[in-house]
């Protein structure tokens, strides 16, 4: 697993950790099953305080990428459909909250067109 953090950047180092860790696994690059080192172990190689590995690894768990399993560790998740079942129970929990708050169907996809542009920069 090859990653690196820019103390320099903008992006916090558990923000960059998380961002590559899924990127690897999303390419496959990083396959299913793969175990990942220790919270420690990654924090003293990159130079950086547990706590911020442990934060990326947390974000990981909660956005599917990786599950953890007590004494066998923290290991890739076999994602497959994981990250699309997410992003449509994400879709469900916004368009009953905007229909709740009274915005009109145009207005609600309004949002969402902004957050995508907003998320997605470069297209």
């Amino acid at each position: 697993m090859q990653l690196s953090v820019d103390p320099a950047a903008a992006t916090p180092p558990y923000e960059q950790i998380r961002a590559q860790i899924a990127e690897q696994a999303r390419s496959g690059a990083l396959p299913a099953g793969l175990r990942l080192p220790t919270v420690r172990a990654l924090a003293e190689e990159l130079g950086l305080a547990a706590g911020t590995v442990a934060r990326a690894y947390r974000e990981l768990e909660a956005d599917g990428v990786v599950e953890t399993h007590g004494r066998r560790g923290t290991l890739i998740a076999a994602t497959g459909d994981a990250a699309h079942r997410l992003a449509v129970e994400a879709a469900a929990e916004f368009a009953a909250r905007a229909n709740r708050l009274g915005l009109s169907r145009e207005d609600a996809l309004a949002a969402v067109v902004t957050a995508l542009a907003v998320a997605y920069p470069e297209a």
